[in-house]
């Protein structure tokens, strides 16, 4: 019986990757550095931003100094401008309102600063969630299962009671670590190829997918 559904932010509930991609080459910019292009965002993203301005920085100058810098730029510029171009993928709101209206708990677990996991979630969600959760102190990013674990606790129900909604092998990994459902969405940022290899039970193209599999666990015919 799945009775929370917990998801991934960016790449499976909203694309938030051209305004990620805009506040990293603002930054790298803004230091005399070469920008990236869009494309490249793809699997620079996913681990928290400062992995994100780790990667971004070419060779030569990934050093914590120039780290802490761009960084510092990022966040001054994307606390302005992350709502920009970021949007939600069609059909997750009404995937989220059946959902809760078939009574389950739904929560959002990224590995994005929690400042910037709430804006966003409340930007785009409102109070759809009932819990939105960020790095944290003391937690580890995903794939560690530490914060998706935390949140269970929180909602009140057991790991085996859940399903982790993502579109990464850290997300699978994490869901497969903590004793939840993997489920992959094909329409993030990496490929389908990663979330099976990294565990995914089932992978979807669409949010409809993701509402069939929750009825089929609870035994639902919709």
């Amino acid at each position: 019986m799945i009775k929370a559904v917990l998801f991934d932010l960016d790449g499976t509930l909203v694309n938030s990757l051209e305004d990620l991609a805009n506040a990293t080459n603002f930054a790298l910019s803004s230091m005399g550095f070469p920008c990236r292009e869009l494309g490249e965002y793809n699997y620079l993203v996913g681990d928290g931003i400062p992995k994100l301005i780790e990667r971004a920085l070419p060779e030569g100058a990934k050093t914590p100094e120039n780290s802490k810098k761009c960084l510092d730029i990022f966040m001054a510029y994307y606390r302005e401008h992350y709502h920009d171009k970021t949007y939600a993928y069609k059909g997750v709101k009404e995937l989220i309102s059946a959902l809760k209206q078939d009574g389950l708990k739904t929560a959002v677990v990224s590995n994005k600063a929690q400042e910037m996991a709430q804006k966003v979630a409340e930007k785009l969600f409102g109070n759809m969630f009932d819990a939105v959760a960020g790095k944290r102190e003391g937690f580890a990013a995903k794939p560690d299962p530490a914060l998706t674990l935390e949140i269970v606790r929180e909602l009140g129900v057991k790991p085996d009671e859940c399903a982790l909604i993502g579109d990464s092998g850290m997300d699978m990994a994490a869901a497969v670590n903590g004793g939840l459902l993997p489920i992959g969405v094909l329409w993030g940022f990496r490929t389908e190829k990663e979330l099976i290899n990294n565990g995914a039970a089932y992978t979807v193209s669409s949010p409809d997918e993701i509402l069939n599999i929750i009825n089929l666990k609870n035994g639902r015919k919709k």
